[in-house]
C-alpha cells in the first residue's frame, strides 16, 4: 500500500508540475511561452496526464484524480478501504507540484503584473461566473473523463484482482488517457479551465493562499467548492452509466 500510495503521490505532482507548468509558462510575463493561449495549455495538460501515468502507473494504477478513484470505487474496481489514503496522497503531491511551479517560475510571477494571470497558474477560475452553468461544465467535463477511463479498461480488466490499487488510468496505457484530457480541453475547457480533478484545483488553490506571492488575488474560496463537487458528481454518473451498461450486456 505504501507503494501505491507514493505512486499517487508522484504522480500527481509530475501532473501539476508539468501541467499548471504550461499554464505558468503561456500566462505569466516574460517567458518565451507567454501568449501561446488555449491551444498550448490544452496540449501541455495532455503531455502532463501522459508522462505522470508513463511514470507512475506500475506503481498505483495512476489513478491521480479523486474523481477517477471515487469513480472506480462506485463502479466496483476500486476497494473502498483505500479511497481516503489515495485522494490525501493525490492532494499532498498536488501542492507540492504547484509549489515546485512557483518556485521554477518565482521571477515571472514577480514581473507579472496580472493578479489573476498568477492564480491562473495554481487553480481555475470561471470565465463567466455562474455557479449552475459552473457546476454543469465541472460534471460534463469529468463524466467524459471518468466514461472514457471505465469503457476503454472493460476489455483490459483482470477482474480477480479487482481492489488491489492498480486498476486505473495505467490499465488504459498512457497515450489514450491523454488524448481524452486533450479532447476535453480543447471541447470543453473554455467555461471553467476543466479542473475535472479536485486535486489538481484545491492542492494548488490551497498553496496559492500559503504563498508570499507579490500583489496576489484572492484565492477566491467561494468558488472552490465547484471543481471538487462537479467532478465527483461527473464521476458518479459516469459509473452509474457503466454500471447500467454492464447490466444491459449481463457482462
Amino acid at each position: 500500500m505504501a507503494l501505491q500510495l507514493f505512486g499517487e503521490f508522484l504522480g500527481t505532482f509530475i501532473l501539476i508540475l508539468l501541467g499548471n507548468g504550461v499554464v505558468a509558462n503561456v500566462n505569466l510575463d516574460k517567458t518565451y511561452g507567454n501568449g501561446g493561449g488555449l491551444i498550448v495549455i490544452t496540449a501541455g495538460w495532455g503531455m502532463a496526464v501522459y508522462v505522470a501515468v508513463l511514470a507512475t502507473s506500475d506503481l498505483s494504477g495512476a489513478h491521480l484524480n479523486p474523481a477517477v478513484t471515487v469513480g472506480l470505487a462506485l463502479a466496483g474496481l476500486f476497494d473502498w478501504i483505500n479511497v481516503i489514503p489515495f485522494v490525501l496522497a493525490q492532494i499532498l503531491g498536488a501542492m507540492l507540484g504547484a509549489t515546485t511551479v512557483y518556485m521554477f517560475f518565482k521571477k515571472h510571477f514577480k514581473l507579472t503584473k496580472t493578479a489573476g494571470m498568477k492564480k491562473s497558474a495554481f487553480c481555475t477560475a470561471p470565465a463567466i461566473r455562474d455557479t449552475r452553468n459552473n457546476l454543469f461544465s465541472e460534471f460534463i467535463g469529468t463524466f467524459v473523463l471518468i466514461f472514457a477511463v471505465l469503457l476503454i479498461s472493460l476489455p483490459q480488466l483482470e477482474y480477480e484482482n479487482l481492489g488491489s490499487g492498480h486498476v486505473g488510468l495505467g490499465s488504459l496505457g498512457a497515450l489514450p488517457v491523454a488524448l481524452v484530457v486533450f479532447s476535453i480541453g480543447m471541447s470543453l475547457g473554455g467555461t471553467t479551465g476543466y479542473a475535472i480533478n479536485p486535486a489538481r484545483d484545491f492542492g494548488p488553490r490551497i498553496v496559492h493562499a500559503l504563498l508570499p506571492i507579490d500583489d496576489k488575488d484572492d484565492t477566491d474560496w467561494k468558488y472552490a467548492w465547484i471543481p471538487i463537487v462537479g467532478p465527483l458528481a461527473g464521476a458518479a454518473f459516469a459509473a452509474l452509466i457503466y454500471l447500467f451498461i454492464l447490466h444491459l450486456c449481463n457482462c
